[in-house]
């Protein structure tokens, strides 16, 4: 193994350099990017739930071709999570969010001229796989970009930004559902717009800087070093102080981003953890938004009022990503992952069983508001729980669980509703609630206010490490044999890489 060093000759890194700046209009304009990109994706996964009664009705979708349609696209995100994210190690971040917005685009505009089932359900599959590396791709990129201190606060921004394309998809549908403009069905109208506003986002996009992290791990630091520039410039014009930046920053060891780490102590319980953690939300987050409809259609509601009743309850998702904001930081996650899942399977029941339109609508919101702030902090958590060499590959790997595991909820659920009832239904959804809370609790360790080196630490080195844990990350999950030399090494750099942001 190599030795953990520090950067040479007193030369601040291209990350060092990042790190210090302010924010500039340059990272607010990246975060509205990324958020508009991250808007595709949520309009995407609900679209499928809001049409899914028309297009039954529309296509005369069998009890077994519903499922398939509703899955499709979360079988081609899954597909899309593995392949094209790690194309954004391969080939850079922003060709591969490119890449992403462009196939996405393209299938959408032929799913809005489907001519029947099996065309549908491929279209919705391929675009599925374009936009199903936007999340994993756009929070690397965003992290790589944004300074440490804003980190957090910004990506939750851009995906509260996001988050409005759940309420867009509900009122769209309830707009253009019973029209018909230009002699075209309204379903169609909703695939066009995912289409045309890929299309305007792909072209902002194209405006945005490759990740300076990236290049420069690629061997092109001059253009690293150019995107680094641009940046300052910008901080200096806007009159903001530019602090030095730290010239002592440690350089983790290359082999940690071996794969196999995932999978022996102490990252194995993290992995196993979130593998789990990650089949199950899904059923809450997703199992409710995307058959809202279909339930209220079971509960008596004629078609277009319950796309109205769902465009309601979705505008909770903005709503509590907002209100999320505030509270991530100042409650311990894990905590707050498990409160957060225990009370979407309360509210998820009351839902199932109530009759009168009021406490359809209450529940309904409240159900999408507290499920935004599980979100934003299930994927504040994730971030947390892995060491840097391994964060993106457990993080996106894991992630792309929750895809697969959408795609098989249509099969489970659907014929659940028809033969038990929205109050089966939900009992299900809040089981599996209940199944994330006892997970997290059992397996998940605590990581507010903590270091990261810290959290990653092994639990035999612990003792040792709590006087070096202002070192570098690439310091946790080391082979028992090498840990003590290591140790040793971040003895001698603790004092001076404690200043580290």
């Amino acid at each position: 193994m190599a030795d953990l060093q520090s950067s040479s000759q007193g030369i601040p890194t291209i990350a060092a350099r990042m790190d210090r700046l302010p924010i500039t209009r340059n990272h607010l304009w990246l975060t509205v990017a990324i958020g508009l990109g991250l808007f595709f994706d949520i309009y995407e996964i609900f679209l499928a739930g809001v049409l899914s009664t028309v297009l039954g009705e529309d296509f005369h979708l069998s009890a077994s071709l519903l499922p398939l349609l509703l899955s499709s696209a979360f079988l081609g995100m899954f597909i899309g999570a593995l392949t094209i994210g790690r194309l954004a190690d391969l080939l850079g971040r922003r060709r591969a969010f490119l890449l992403s917005l462009g196939i996405y685009s393209a299938f959408s505009l032929l799913a809005a001229f489907s001519v029947g089932p099996v065309m549908l359900v491929v279209t919705r599959f391929s675009a599925g796989i374009g936009i199903g590396a936007e999340p994993p791709v756009s929070d690397t990129y965003l992290g790589d970009l944004l300074p440490p201190k804003n980190r957090g606060r910004y990506t939750a921004w851009a995906y509260t930004l996001s988050f409005f394309g759940v309420p867009a998809a509900g009122f769209l549908a309830h707009w253009l559902v019973p029209l018909a403009p230009f002699g075209l069905e309204g379903w169609r109208w909703m695939f066009l717009i995912g289409a045309l506003g890929a299309v305007i986002v792909f072209a902002l996009r194209t405006a945005l800087p490759e990740s300076p992290r990236w290049l420069e791990a690629a061997g092109r630091t001059d253009e690293a070093d150019a995107v680094v520039r641009r940046f300052e410039a910008r901080a200096m014009a806007e009159g903001k102080a530019l602090p030095q930046p730290d010239t002592r920053r440690l350089v983790a060891d290359s082999e940690m981003a071996a794969l196999r780490n995932l999978f022996v102590r102490p990252y194995l319980r993290r992995t196993v953890m979130m593998s789990v953690f990650q089949v199950l939300q899904t059923w809450g987050y997703y199992g409710f938004g995307t058959l809202v409809p279909l339930v209220l259609v079971a509960k008596g509601f004629p078609v277009v009022q319950s796309l109205l009743f769902s465009a309601v309850t979705f505008v909770g998702y903005p709503i509590g990503s907002v209100l999320s904001i505030p509270i991530v930081e100042r409650v311990e996650r894990k905590f707050l992952v498990m409160g957060s899942g225990i009370v979407m399977a309360v509210l998820g029941l009351a839902f199932g069983f109530a009759s009168a339109t009021w406490a359809i609508l209450l529940f309904g919101f409240l159900y999408t508001a507290v499920s935004n702030l599980f979100s934003n902090a299930h994927h504040i958590y994730l971030a947390e729980v892995f060491p840097t060499k391994l964060r993106g590959t457990g993080a996106s790997g894991t992630y792309s669980l929750s895809r697969l595991s959408s795609a098989v909820i249509p099969f489970v659920l659907v014929p659940l509703l028809h033969h038990g009832g929205p109050g089966m239904l939900y009992a299900v959804v809040a089981g599996a609630m209940v199944g994330v809370a006892v997970d997290i609790g059992f397996l998940g360790p605590r990581t507010t206010g903590r270091a990261l080196e810290s959290v990653n630490s092994a639990p035999s080195a612990q003792t040792a490490n709590s006087s070096t844990r202002g070192a570098g990350d690439g310091s946790s999950g080391l082979p028992a044999h090498s840990r003590g030399s290591t140790q040793r090494r971040l003895g001698r750099c603790s004092s001076s890489d404690r200043s580290r942001p």
